[in-house]
């Protein structure tokens, strides 16, 4: 090529002398399909158990929650894979060719765009044909891409500058119709590279930086292009003011496209993406170029050379993520869809049964006074009439069977009741009451004068010491049965705690062994 080409020819001819060498990926495509199933593994074996919880206990609901979720996440992977299906023939179909996505908000020009680059390469001399998808067809038309400041596109379409280059010009991600934008969604994995237009009137809204940041998670070349880089001023022509279309200044190209960068790497960092994979931004203007002839210097003045140079730049790494296509589709698949959707949705929701589950232990100190206090309250008013009916035997055994039965049913009510977000079972052990002390009964003595002279009499039975310990021990004994069921209900909580940590422990363990499959599969040293 001679020397003074320009950048345009440059690039037309490094598009005519595209290689497309395949590249081996069944290793890591099998490495994929085996941490998938590594992962359903994991979440089977780690599904939260709630033993010793009854299900209307909050933590037990949040932990079927996450078991649900994950048994329906697990069953939708089939269906969210099949939805790649049309993206993955599309990309097939065009196995011999770059794909360029051009992306961005629906008023970006990105018909303009398109349909402006075919016209070039035409006038180079290359073939252009337009086509569009039908229910997943490819179809061959015969007509441009309509052009217009309203949403044009209904439709993928796409134009062949070529035979080795393809621009996919789509409705568009902040699309007016859901449909429209899920079209788009659906047809990124195609995709060899993207060019993100956004219009000079509104440059790099914050939307369209978000989906930007998803493009670069998948470390797919992305360009972005500023369109509409044009204006109007007044100009005198035939001694009558008019209003002409030009060039932005070169000036304000420049701080636009400063802005938007600088607002895209802030974006970026925030959203955890290596900033440095974003192509710094140029701007153009179709109309103007147009409008002025399209020769050498209007092309340039209206920002193509530019452009073009920066599309050289993208076509090495366009070109190595095609080779690696395959496998990228399916890790873009794992990643979001698996893995990405997973982890969104099990671990804030961890989290909140962690905070519920420490809210339970929390409570339960409470809880076991309360039980305590409630079958005192309803035990020792009994007491009294205990003594009193077993006075004359004085068999205090009796009493503390008694108060075994009494204190059983009591205190099984009251937790039941009180601890009725667990299952307890009572520690047969436990359940005899006894007496730890030698208090009894005593006789109530008085002193009197007989014929006989003095002499002590017994005219009753005191039982106010045997009260006292019976009391003590009655306290002591509902502390035991109290401190016995709440470590039942404690226990669950904390084997409820522990299955969680282990649920997250088996998702980061599969996020990192994720990671290492996509560093593997964008080595240098595999490509």
């Amino acid at each position: 090529m001679k020397a003074d080409a320009s950048q345009e020819q440059r690039f037309i001819a490094e598009v005519d002398a595209f290689e497309f060498v395949a590249r081996d990926v069944e290793p890591i495509l099998h490495a994929l399909d085996a941490w998938l199933a590594d992962l359903a593994g994991r979440l089977r074996d780690n599904a939260l158990t709630c033993t010793g919880l009854k299900a209307q206990a909050e933590p037990a609901t949040r932990a079927n929650a996450i078991n649900a979720l994950m048994q329906a996440s697990a069953l939708a992977w089939p269906r969210q894979w099949a939805d790649l299906a049309p993206a993955q023939a599309l990309a097939d179909a065009f196995a011999d060719k770059a794909l360029l996505l051009v992306f961005g908000k629906f008023n970006a020009g990105k018909s303009s765009f398109c349909n402006f680059l075919a016209d070039r390469f035409a006038a180079h001399g290359r073939a252009v044909h337009y086509f569009h998808l039908e229910a997943g067809r490819i179809v061959e038309s015969p007509e441009r891409f309509k052009e217009g400041a309203t949403e044009t596109t209904s439709r993928l379409q796409g134009v062949r500058p070529g035979d080795k280059l393809v621009l996919l010009d789509t409705p568009g991600l902040h699309s007016m119709t859901p449909e429209n934008a899920a079209l788009t969604q659906r047809f990124i994995d195609s995709a060899d590279g993207v060019l993100w237009l956004t219009s000079s009137t509104s440059p790099g809204q914050v939307q369209e930086l978000e989906d930007l940041g998803r493009e670069l998670h998948r470390n797919k070349p992305l360009l972005p292009v500023l369109t509409r880089s044009d204006a109007y001023e007044e100009d005198e022509v035939n001694g009558e003011l008019v209003k002409v279309l030009c060039n932005k200044s070169a000036h304000n190209r420049a701080q636009q496209e400063a802005d938007v960068k600088a607002r895209a790497h802030e974006k970026l960092v925030a959203m955890g993406v290596n900033p440095a994979l974003l192509k710094p931004p140029v701007s153009i203007s179709a109309h103007v170029a147009r409008e002025q002839g399209q020769t050498p210097v209007a092309m340039t003045e209206a920002g193509f050379e530019r452009l073009y140079g920066a599309l050289l730049d993208i076509i090495e790494p366009t070109l190595a993520y095609k080779r690696r296509k395959m496998a990228e589709i399916l890790l873009h698949h794992l990643e979001e869809n698996v893995l990405g959707v997973l982890c969104e949705a099990v671990l804030p929701r961890l989290a909140e049964l962690g905070a519920a589950s420490q809210a339970a232990l929390d409570r339960l100190e409470q809880q076991e006074e309360e039980v305590a206090n409630a079958v005192w309250r309803g035990v020792m008013p009994t007491l009294p009439g205990l003594l009193e009916k077993h006075s004359a035997t004085r068999d205090v055994n009796a009493i503390c069977n008694a108060l075994t039965q009494s204190i059983s049913e009591t205190f099984s009510r009251e937790a039941n009741a009180r601890l009725a977000d667990y299952v307890i079972t009572p520690d047969a052990s436990l359940a005899p009451f006894s007496l730890d002390s030698d208090a009894n009964f005593e006789d109530i003595v008085v002193d009197c004068t007989g014929a006989d002279g003095p002499r002590r009499e017994v005219v009753g039975v005191d039982y106010a010491r045997l009260h006292a310990a019976l009391g003590d021990a009655i306290q002591k004994h509902l502390r035991r049965l109290s401190r016995d069921s709440v470590e039942q209900c404690a226990a669950a909580i904390r084997r409820l705690v522990q299955a969680a940590t282990q649920l997250e422990i088996a998702l980061q363990s599969s996020e990192r062994d994720l990671l290492d499959l996509k560093c593997k599969l964008r080595s240098d040293s595999i490509e």
